[in-house]
């Protein structure tokens, strides 16, 4: 794989943080919390695990909502949906605090969190660039802007994160989706 040498520069230069306090993830009921996936999301490509977690709760609802309503007007009747708060450490993260600081690392901020369910993808090439170059260059997550709320989002990268299965996870029970915001 060719990595953008310019990305790589960076990054480097960005000083790793500690993140040592909760995070929020909303998971189908029955389904594992800490289970990890490369899904090609918005932050991987596809060629590591991640877990995809918020520093709030609401960024955690907003994050789901949009995946779960795929464009369509009314929210599915039947979602079953359960609240965790996950205590998470990670000694090594990448942060970007604003859109201003993804910019610095290349990436085009005037359309992010604003496309369709359909239109989404066309954001992520760059997006999984940041966290390829992120993960190789031993980041172990990133602490990022919500395309979806004002929060900031973890990305955790699973291989990175030795402790991960044995974060202390506390159920908090069914999704409380509220009205959608604003």
């Amino acid at each position: 794989m060719r990595r953008d040498p310019d990305l790589l520069d960076a990054l480097e230069a960005i000083p790793p943080v500690l993140h040592d306090g909760p995070v929020w993830r909303l998971v189908r009921e029955g389904r594992d919390p800490l289970q990890c996936s490369a899904s090609g999301g918005r932050w991987d490509d596809g060629s590591f695990a991640v877990l995809y977690t918020s520093l709030t709760e609401r960024g955690a609802l907003e994050e789901m909502r949009f995946h779960l309503m795929r464009g369509q007007p009314v929210m599915p009747s039947k979602v079953r949906y359960s609240m965790h708060r996950i205590g998470l450490v990670l000694e090594r993260a990448l942060r970007f605090l604003d859109l201003a600081a993804l910019a610095a690392a290349g990436l085009r901020t005037e359309s992010y969190g604003r496309l369709s369910y359909a239109g989404r993808q066309a954001e992520y090439p760059r997006t999984q660039e940041i966290g390829e170059a992120a993960h190789f260059l031993d980041f172990d997550g990133l602490i990022v802007p919500s395309a979806r709320s004002g929060a900031l989002n973890a990305v955790v990268f699973c291989s990175k994160v030795p402790g991960l299965a044995a974060s202390p996870v506390e159920a908090m029970g069914p999704a409380d989706w509220g009205p959608p915001p604003g």
